[in-house]
């Protein structure tokens, strides 16, 4: 991670508001395995267009870079799989949360605060940069509100279940502070047919809007895992215990 001793933008919240975390809190997310079902899933075309400031004013990112946010969620277990590809991004990552990768809260052209923090795809360089794994809140981003509480304290997964359009991915890179690329959450089917991964995955019909340039950026592989729009899930709520 990298941490600055000066106050920057933060996917658009006003650093102002903002003061970095010197160090994790004590019931920080973990990496688990991925559980046998989800609830729900998740994609989002990250396109640097998308970007804006602390203002809510249009910031573009890395001209010709592109994003693809794929999320499993499994709600009752609190645990959120990521799958997440950038293409297209050069120069280092950085942000004053403890990875330049998130969701933030905020809907289409405004700003609002980082909620999940995600390791930053690799390798840094010229070439595609890709992640993967599960996370289990709760959730931390190593960055605090001026209420003095990290801005992922009492955030749950559900809460992007009730509204994905009010989320947001993006990531952050040292030219590109304010985000190199983001795009909304956009919820796909949940239904398809199990894997040996215990998800699910299919071919679905691409989301219209903006989703074909950040796909033709992506290229063909990425459009490959992703099934053209996301993949499909299976949906098994597992039981509370």
């Amino acid at each position: 991670m990298n941490r600055l001793p000066r106050s920057i933008t933060v996917g658009g919240v006003a650093a102002a508001a903002l003061v970095l975390v010197a160090a994790v809190p004590a019931h920080a997310e973990t990496e688990v395995a991925e559980p046998d079902s989800f609830t729900s899933a998740f994609t989002v075309m990250a396109t640097p267009d998308q970007v804006i400031n602390n203002d809510g004013v249009a910031a573009p990112g890395q001209p010709g870079a592109a994003g693809q946010f794929n999320f499993r969620i499994n709600s009752d277990l609190e645990i959120i799989c990521y799958d997440i590809t950038l293409t297209g991004v050069t120069g280092d990552y950085q942000s004053p949360a403890k990875t330049a990768t998130h969701i933030h809260e905020a809907v289409a052209g405004a700003a609002g605060p980082p909620r999940i923090a995600f390791p930053n795809p690799t390798p840094v360089g010229d070439g595609p940069r890709t992640s993967s794994g599960c996370l289990q809140g709760p959730f931390t981003t190593g960055v605090m509100s001026a209420a003095g509480a990290d801005t992922g304290t009492g955030f749950t997964l559900a809460q992007i279940e009730a509204n994905p359009s009010g989320f947001t991915g993006d990531s952050h890179t040292v030219d590109f502070a304010a985000g190199v690329v983001r795009g909304q959450l956009s919820q796909v089917p949940v239904g398809g047919i199990s894997t040996g991964g215990g998800g699910a995955s299919t071919v679905a019909a691409a989301p219209e809007g903006d989703s074909g340039l950040a796909m033709g950026a992506i290229g063909l592989a990425a459009a490959t895992a992703l099934g053209t729009a996301g993949y499909l899930v299976t949906r098994r709520r597992a039981q509370r215990s």
